[in-house]
């Protein structure tokens, strides 16, 4: 089983979105050997469900992010991703080797309007499509 471990700040917006947007795509494709798990870099929300806007632009688009809890990162996997440039510097202060999610940062949406989450959602449903192939290649 491999893991991948999707990282952003709070753990509360971009990285579980991206969890789950990442698993159901892993799973529409038939890809049953990676498991997809996300953290935050700091630990303010350890524990608290996702955004409410956050879980509202999954629903639009036919997911469920109910089930997530927010966690601190605490190790690396076997492929760690993070939402941007920012999380990879101090993944790698931490001693984590990191890439990002999508071909550019995936902007917080936190401070932001409604929409903001919807735009985010669909760069990371086009970066997951990505992941996809290439986990799906070995």
């Amino acid at each position: 089983m491999r893991h991948v471990e999707i990282v952003c700040t709070g753990n509360i917006c971009r990285s579980p979105m991206a969890e789950v947007v990442l698993r159901a795509k892993l799973a529409d494709a038939g890809i049953d050997d990676v498991e997809v798990t996300s953290s935050g870099t700091g630990g303010w929300h350890v524990g608290d469900r996702m955004d409410p806007r956050a879980a509202a632009a999954l629903r639009r688009r036919g997911y469920d992010g109910s089930a997530h809890r927010a966690r601190q990162f605490e190790r690396a996997a076997d492929l760690t991703l993070a939402m941007d440039s920012g999380h990879v510097a101090e993944l790698s202060r931490r001693g984590t080797t990191a890439q990002l999610f999508a071909a550019d940062d995936v902007p917080d949406p936190y401070y932001g309007e409604d929409e903001g989450f919807d735009e985010v959602l669909a760069q990371i449903e086009k970066a997951a499509d990505q992941w996809v192939g290439r986990l799906k290649a070995g």
